[in-house]
């Protein structure tokens, strides 16, 4: 339960919880929304020490993607992780949807760690992601 509080975390700390007065269920709350850094840069902080493990020993170096690969496959990944939380699907792990707007600029080191929260995911809780390339579906 608490390595499922650290997932949620990871990927509600660059975001902020959109809190709707006339919301109709907890769904409609939990949207995360993208927000930048101090420095104007849009950033991806993961309180998670298996995602320090997972980034150095697991994960491929960010120079092997492109910016426009990992915006097509976040695109996918975030439609699809969005798709598991409406349905309910997977709700011990996808606990919030993904408001990603494939449109902005986010840069590369956000699209990077965002794909490697989706790699993490499937490698620590054997999520399967359609969106995953091959080889970074590690199950």
């Amino acid at each position: 339960m608490k390595n499922l509080i650290f997932l949620i975390i990871i990927v509600l700390l660059p975001f902020s919880c959109s809190a709707q007065d006339n919301a109709k269920n907890d769904k409609e709350k939990s949207v995360m929304k993208p927000s930048k850094n101090d420095d104007g840069e849009w950033d991806l902080t993961v309180i998670d020490t298996q995602f320090d493990y997972f980034m150095s020993a697991v994960a491929k170096p960010v120079s092997q993607y492109s910016e426009s690969y990992l915006k097509t496959k976040n695109t996918l990944l975030v439609s699809e992780w969005n798709s598991y939380f409406f349905s309910g699907r997977y709700r011990n792990i996808i606990e919030s949807s993904i408001d990603y707007d494939p449109k902005e600029n986010y840069g590369i080191k956000f699209e990077y760690k965002l794909y490697q929260v989706f790699a993490y995911v499937n490698w620590k809780y054997g999520l399967r992601m359609n969106g995953l390339s091959g080889n970074d579906n590690m199950r």
